[in-house]
């Protein structure tokens, strides 16, 4: 290597090196750190690396996946819920910022603007006070009730009632008890009637609180892929007679692909991470229908004292965000005719 390609390097690592310290220093420094504590029966008190702390290799991640017990049925639990949560909650926000980002795209609406900045709104105000707002909303007396009952709809107890909608709609119909394959057969330590409940109705209110704060910032993910088509390609398909539906079907869609690539898998990577929300709204309540992965950690660590425990949730959540991204950008991705 050249004297002149030597010092290129050498500048080049000087102008990265902040960022590279940073990095190091607040990201991978702390994991290596967390995943020493994840070995331990550590109770915060002192420090994970004085030998104080028990070693007990990795008997948190047996207790967690394993071994029969309240932590497992816990875990389990946020599992589903989680599952559930992630479900509707990618689904709704995909498509509401979708036809919002082709709503202020519109020419023909007037005010553009204003309503970009109407819907974006939500996604600059503390999540805080937005869960405070739609505890409000949804109590039993609220104003979501009030509404239902102007149309003649008993709203549920939205968080009392710990059984999941499907649970709920099966009740209609006489059905309260779990049939004998569905409650005989578990997975997890859940049995499968268990697994299929359903989302809570708390669930629900949380995922509604989801999709409305977060949709103005996917909103404009897709706002940009939608400016990014070709104004000529429009005036083509229009002037060949293609309808609305036919030109966003066989135009729109396919070049916003990797747009929605994006957003889904944005979108999927936060929603397991739910915990503020949670964390304001019910605390897992009513019945742990509403805890997740991400609340467990918080609770066994700083509630219970057991940061090993709850180093070893977060890292169990953590791979199966990452295979459920790569799996999920392996289904998104571009193929090749």
């Amino acid at each position: 290597m050249s004297g002149h390609l030597r010092q290129e390097r050498r500048a080049g690592w000087l102008f990265v090196a902040p960022a590279v310290i940073v990095l190091v220093v607040f990201l991978f420094a702390p994991i290596l750190m967390a995943a020493w504590v994840s070995l331990l029966d550590w109770n915060g008190q002192s420090s994970p690396f004085s030998g104080d702390a028990e070693f007990v290799g990795l008997d948190n991640y047996r207790s967690l996946l394993v071994d029969a017990g309240l932590l497992r049925g816990d875990f389990m639990l946020s599992v589903r819920n989680t599952v559930y949560y992630v479900l509707f909650n990618v689904t709704g926000v995909v498509v509401v910022s979708f036809a919002l980002a082709m709503v202020v795209n519109s020419h023909v609406l007037r005010g553009r603007s204003f309503f970009r900045t109407i819907f974006y709104f939500p996604a600059i105000t503390s999540s805080v006070a937005i869960s405070v707002l739609f505890l409000f909303l949804f109590q039993g007396s609220g104003v979501v009730n009030v509404v239902l009952s102007w149309v003649g709809v008993d709203g549920p107890s939205w968080f009392t009632d710990p059984r999941g909608v499907l649970h709920i709609v099966l009740s209609w119909f006489g059905v309260d008890a779990a049939p004998g394959a569905l409650a005989e057969t578990s997975l997890g330590g859940l049995s499968l009637w268990d697994w299929f409940s359903g989302p809570s109705v708390a669930m629900c209110a949380l995922i509604t609180l989801t999709i409305w704060a977060s949709s103005g910032t996917f909103m404009l993910f897709f706002l940009v892929g939608l400016q990014d088509i070709p104004v000529e390609l429009e005036e083509a398909t229009a002037i060949d007679g293609a309808g609305a539906w036919q030109r966003f079907r066989h135009l729109t869609l396919p070049l916003m692909r990797r747009s929605i690539v994006l957003v889904v898998t944005l979108a999927l990577i936060s929603s397991w991470q739910v915990f503020d929300q949670v964390f304001i709204l019910s605390q897992g309540a009513p019945a742990k229908t509403t805890l997740t992965p991400a609340y467990i950690s918080y609770v066994r660590s700083f509630g219970d004292g057991q940061f090993g425990v709850g180093a070893a949730v977060a890292f169990v959540l953590f791979a199966i965000i990452i295979v459920l991204t790569l799996v999920q950008r392996w289904v998104g991705r571009e193929r090749r005719a």
